[in-house]
């Protein structure tokens, strides 16, 4: 039984403070100087020129496009932008080379085909298994892409493979305060590099 089940309330006020107490333990536990390093790996591609891919399934699709939006456009940087791109929204794109050559290539084709040495990847999955975001990471790790997990439950495979993690503490199959804390994570960090841009502008 994983921890919401444990505190399911009939009562939906109940269950909201229990829920919104159990978020707010796991955000305490996340690693801040892993947000840290994040950031600065973000700064550093967007020195450089490089792009910065963000690849994800599901919810965590939507939290990719929501992070490359953020961090793209809402940092208002455009003489020097962060180059963020989200992988997971061009569907013609994504149902072509999954019909083609199947799902777990949808995000390691593109990367064949736009990434360069120096560029970023950022994986985002509840459970660090997906298939197609490890093939795009082994992909990256091995043409000198640098690596970023996003994860939850207990890392999966993608925080062991990926040059850096941000995790996020929850027991298996809590996608809700996964998802949650990872859309934390992108307003946080987009809020930071907002402020930081105009700051030294």
């Amino acid at each position: 039984m994983n921890n919401i089940d444990r505190f399911f309330s009939i009562d939906p006020a109940v269950f909201a403070d229990a829920y919104l107490e159990y978020l707010a333990k796991i955000l305490k536990e996340i690693d801040r100087k892993s947000i840290g390093l994040f950031v600065k790996t973000l700064l550093e591609a967007r020195d450089r020129g490089a792009s910065v891919f963000f690849i994800g399934n599901g919810g965590s699709a939507t939290t990719a496009s929501h992070f490359a939006n953020d961090i793209a456009v809402g940092t208002n940087s455009y003489e020097k932008p962060f180059r963020a791109i989200s992988l997971t929204d061009n569907q013609a794109i994504i149902t072509a080379i999954g019909n083609d050559f199947g799902f777990e290539e949808v995000f390691v084709r593109q990367l064949r085909l736009i990434g360069k040495p120096g560029d970023v990847v950022v994986a985002i999955s509840a459970s660090g298994n997906s298939k197609n975001l490890i093939k795009a990471l082994d992909y990256a790790n091995n043409n000198s892409i640098k690596t970023v997990a996003i994860t939850a439950f207990d890392g999966g495979k993608m925080k062991i493979i990926a040059n850096e993690c941000i995790h996020v503490p929850t027991a298996q199959k809590e996608y809700g305060p996964a998802e949650d804390a990872h859309m934390i994570l992108d307003h946080l960090v987009g809020n930071y590099l907002l402020r930081l841009v105009n700051r030294v502008q």
